[in-house]
């Protein structure tokens, strides 16, 4: 049994362990840190600690994706990367043609709309950078397309996403995201702790019997925070429930805070949809046999 503590990044030695044929565990840093009483800091009190915890079963370990996970990860991000390079250059050529005055927003990439830009009388540099960013646009549209198809296939691989797609809202990359990163369900022992998890609850500071709450804590994926902030916005036009609870919420408070609620209630949904292995039909059913009046998971 070792145990160490890594200067820099794991990830490259790591595979190099596992291949010699030892197990190894990783540890929450900050709670590992929590439990030194001495302020004194040497690699060998660092050592001795980390063997002390091992031996009294008090390692705090976390869950570390597979390599295969990461490389699966990796699909996603560059995906998400090439979709966001895709919107820059379409506002650049959006912005080209409102300096000729041309508006006609979603409808500049139709048939018609595409050939119009092509045909705006331009001086020679702006003509040539109208060329450039049309070609890498073509561009990026084939590798999203390619990239797409890839993301389909390795959701299709997996029935935790197939199951989570049957959610309203939810498309492959979507579930996809959530299954890589959230990892095997019953590490949480609720639904709130998913939702801490992914950076979607309200950062404290309370005192004195004065509870303070701020905004989102972000912690966590911000990628992932992402696709359900995108995911619960389709959710909220297409499942009765989120549609209500959204616009109650957006009256109230404001839109942005109504758009982070349902996406937290989104992931609560699809985790409990991951833990209790159903479908969205039964997630429905199973809530509504609970509590007829409430809203499909809180």
């Amino acid at each position: 049994m070792w145990g160490w503590r890594p200067a820099g990044t794991i990830r490259g030695s790591s595979g190099c362990w596992r291949s010699w044929g030892f197990e190894l565990w990783f540890g929450d840093a900050a709670k590992v840190q929590a439990s030194v009483v001495r302020k004194q800091k040497t690699d060998r009190r660092d050592a001795e600690h980390l063997l002390d915890l091992l031996r009294e079963n008090r390692f705090p370990q976390i869950w570390v994706p597979s390599l295969e996970v990461r490389d699966v990860r990796q699909l996603l991000v560059h995906s998400h990367k090439q979709v966001q390079a895709r919107t820059r250059t379409k506002n650049q050529l959006q912005a080209m043609a409102l300096s000729q005055g041309v508006q006609k927003k979603y409808k500049l990439w139709t048939k018609a709309g595409r050939e119009e830009l092509e045909q705006l009388p331009l001086l020679p540099y702006a003509a040539q950078r109208r060329k450039q960013l049309l070609q890498s646009l073509d561009g990026l549209e084939a590798e999203i397309s390619e990239l797409d198809r890839r993301v389909a296939d390795e959701a299709r691989q997996r029935p935790e996403a197939v199951r989570l797609m049957t959610h309203p809202g939810v498309g492959p990359v979507t579930a996809l995201a959530l299954v890589l990163t959230l990892g095997p369900s019953d590490r949480f022992e609720s639904a709130k702790q998913v939702g801490s998890y992914f950076g979607l609850i309200p950062s404290e500071d309370s005192s004195g019997g004065k509870q303070r709450l701020g905004r989102i804590s972000k912690q966590g994926s911000s990628f992932l925070r992402f696709l359900l902030v995108e995911a619960g916005q389709t959710a909220a036009r297409l499942d009765p429930q989120l549609k209500r609870f959204y616009r109650r919420l957006a009256a109230r408070k404001n839109r942005s805070v109504a758009k982070v609620a349902v996406a937290r209630k989104l992931a609560t949904r699809l985790y409990l949809m991951l833990r209790e292995d159903w479908t969205y039909t039964q997630l429905c059913q199973a809530v509504m046999q609970v509590s007829p009046s409430h809203s499909v998971a809180g």
